[in-house]
């Protein structure tokens, strides 16, 4: 009885969720979507948050929003730190990584905030919906993040060297180019991964607050605020685990490298060692 109930009302109206961008005005022939409106809103209150929290900050701890910022830093660059077997290269590719999940996470939380989605509409269109909760969005996310790893990739190894490691072995043998063709395409294959994780979880859960937002009518904030705490949680995690994904494929590379070179050291004195 309960669930022929629940699907009569689904059947009868149902809420609202669009999993795709829509337009709302065009600029020069360039069409803005209620996504990109508000990731435009989001970078300009993270820009804000993130400069008031580096004015705030001190060499004696401090209460507030300072603490959370001071946290999420250490957590990232201990994360780099334990990756890439080095303090010093954590602290060189900090700023990168601490960046982009703050950037993550504050997109994440503030696309859970009153007002976005179905709440504010202009001509039946929602004026803004969340940047990550756009498959656009997660995909601009992960090519910028994939073209810094190989641009701090190559700085670390040399552009040669750099796309040598794809290809183990004789270049003669077809084998060796068929397999780094292949690692190469793996490179293509983590931004969908990286794209593809996050943004169905951020959908995901839009979708499920949306279902028991509309399950509560006049007590939608009561049934729906255990959804929005679990996707807050969950949308740190998925900044966590997007910044531990591409952390750990820079360290890949490098280590890759730094094996390559500590073997080219190692040959030239066992030779020696042999005459």
């Amino acid at each position: 009885m309960i669930l022929s109930g629940l699907l009569s009302r689904f059947a009868e109206s149902g809420p609202t969720v669009h999993i795709t961008p829509l337009e709302l005005f065009k600029v020069g022939g360039f069409t803005i979507t209620n996504s990109i409106l508000y990731a435009w809103v989001c970078s300009i209150l993270i820009l804000i948050i993130s400069i008031t929290a580096a004015r705030m900050m001190r060499v004696k701890p401090r209460k507030g929003l300072i603490q959370f910022f001071e946290l999420g830093t250490d957590f990232i660059t201990n994360l780099i730190a334990s990756a890439m077997g080095s303090r010093e290269k954590a602290l060189k590719y900090a700023p990168y990584f601490v960046s982009i999940f703050f950037f993550i996470v504050l997109s994440n939380w503030l696309g859970l905030i009153p007002g976005v989605g179905e709440a504010i509409t202009h001509n039946g269109v929602p004026v803004f919906r969340p940047f990550t909760a756009d498959l656009n969005g997660t995909l601009a996310v992960a090519c910028v993040s994939m073209f810094f790893i190989q641009l701090f990739s190559i700085r670390e190894a040399g552009l040669l060297p750099h796309l040598r490691h794809y290809f183990n072995g004789s270049l003669k043998n077809p084998m060796t180019i068929f397999l780094g063709l292949f690692e190469i395409l793996g490179e293509f294959t983590r931004i969908g991964s990286l794209a593809l994780r996050l943004f169905l979880n951020v959908a995901i859960g839009e979708i499920i607050i949306s279902v028991f937002a509309y399950l509560g009518k006049f007590a939608a904030p009561l049934t729906s605020l255990p959804f929005v705490i679990l996707e807050m949680l969950v949308g740190a995690l998925q900044a966590y685990i997007f910044v531990m994904l591409s952390v750990m494929y820079l360290a890949v590379a490098v280590k890759h490298h730094e094996q390559h070179e500590s073997e080219d050291h190692a040959e030239p004195t066992a030779v020696n060692a042999g005459a």
